[in-house]
């Protein structure tokens, strides 16, 4: 089958839509599909049309539907289309109504659509390769949060909270992910000037970004929004526990009983759970158990098995 794989995100982005397409684009082929990855339909003829993202792909969707309608369209739903746009943008909706099936990256997300829209959606959960855990720090009790300097990603709330810790706690917050625009450099910035305890490495490269990672005793993920967070996959296949802000598509990933949650936004609540995750050993293996064990819903081989029964479907 020839398939035009659609995502808004450039082919240089490290945003989580380019690396979905990228990942799922390799899973295709190894099942035997030709895949093109385009940020918008070039209109060439193709069998069927995988697109990331209901209002950013709108017009690739449209242009579809309407010169092969009576081929299959598949819209993934990214954070930003759960838990915003589809609620309130008319091109986010029409997407939906367009697709012949759609895929949530985690199940917490069919919450968001109607009954009728749920029959048509598929879960799949993102993958990742095992990643090598690396010795950690031993200057510091190193948290690492990773996510890209952007308001959905409440990017900050880490670093206020560790002003709540206590002065002779050994955490230190080491921040990857790239600026979107200038301000939220420079808050960053003073950030650092602020809280020496928390640190902006800007955006790695991959390999760079992974090893940081694997080294971290646990992983801070403070958004306001996801629709399933290929970092949490990262996190959980470099056996580093999670700490999460409690949101849906947190929750999906992780489950409901998971003890890592704190309120999204609430700083002095996510400087408690820090504390005790440096301080309380018995805290912290209850962490890594269920993080063990959410680690199954995210093998390769689980991911590769959900689109090729999506394909079958269709």
């Amino acid at each position: 089958m020839k398939i035009a794989l659609i995502t808004p995100a450039a082919a240089t982005s490290r945003y989580g839509n380019r690396n979905t397409a990228v990942r799922w684009a390799q899973l295709l082929r190894e099942l035997g599909h030709q895949v093109g990855v385009q940020q918008q339909w070039n209109g060439r003829s193709a069998d069927l049309l995988l697109a990331l993202h209901a209002r950013r792909s709108h017009d690739s969707i449209a242009r579809f539907a309407e010169r092969y309608p009576e081929r299959p369209l598949i819209l993934a739903l990214t954070g930003t289309d759960l838990y915003r746009d589809i609620h309130n943008d008319a091109n986010a909706q029409e997407s939906l109504e367009l697709a012949t099936r759609m895929v949530v990256l985690q199940d917490m997300g069919l919450r968001e659509l109607p009954p009728r829209l749920r029959r048509k959606t598929r879960v799949i959960y993102q993958s990742c390769e095992t990643i090598p855990r690396q010795p950690p720090l031993k200057s510091c009790f190193e948290i690492v949060l990773s996510g890209h300097l952007r308001d959905e990603k409440d990017p900050f709330c880490g670093a206020a909270a560790l002003q709540y810790l206590p002065a002779d706690s050994r955490i230190r917050l080491t921040h990857i992910g790239g600026a979107r625009d200038p301000a939220m450099a420079a808050e960053a910035q003073r950030w650092m000037k602020r809280e020496p305890r928390y640190v902006w490495m800007g955006e790695l490269a991959r390999p760079q970004a992974l090893a940081t990672l694997a080294r971290a005793r646990a992983m801070l993920l403070s958004s306001r929004m996801e629709g399933g967070a290929n970092v949490i996959s990262e996190a959980l296949m470099a056996r580093v526990p999670v700490i999460a802000s409690n949101i849906s598509g947190n929750v999906g990933m992780l489950g409901r009983a998971y003890r890592g949650y704190y309120p999204v936004s609430d700083a002095q609540a996510l400087a408690k759970l820090l504390h005790s995750i440096e301080t309380k050993t018995k805290f912290l293996a209850v962490l890594r158990a269920q993080c063990t064990e959410r680690r199954r819903l995210i093998s390769v081989a689980q991911e590769k098995r959900g689109l090729r029964a999506l394909l079958t479907e269709l």
